[in-house]
């Protein structure tokens, strides 16, 4: 699945694999690529921005630190990321409900 395929939903995805733990920009692209069963691959020119874009509106805020004996810029969750994420998650339900309305047959075209 392509980063296009996310447009629109990509502030959600990358606010909630942070929820769960600092991290740093690669480990989240592995944190996505992991939670979709290898179905989002991010790409780094899709990711940063995205996180600088985050991090100015203050849903995340990042840190320097060593990981793996590598300089990295580790993104935690603010408390306006909190409550950012619950407004992706209930904004999504809605979204999802509303395209599973759509593309549900309805009883007059079902097969059978």
């Amino acid at each position: 699945m392509k980063a296009d395929a996310v447009r629109g939903h990509l502030d959600g995805l990358i606010l909630a694999v942070v929820e769960r733990e600092p991290l740093h920009g690669y480990a989240i692209i592995e944190a996505l690529r992991v939670r979709s069963g290898g179905e989002l691959d991010m790409p780094t020119g899709t990711l940063y921005p995205a996180l600088r874009r985050l991090e100015a509106a203050g849903y995340l805020q990042s840190e320097w630190g060593t990981a793996g004996g590598r300089e990295r810029r580790t993104y935690r969750l603010t408390q306006a990321g909190h409550k950012r994420l619950k407004e992706e998650r209930r904004g999504w339900r809605k979204f999802a409900g509303v395209i599973e309305d759509v593309l549900r047959p309805s009883p007059a075209t079902r097969p059978g």
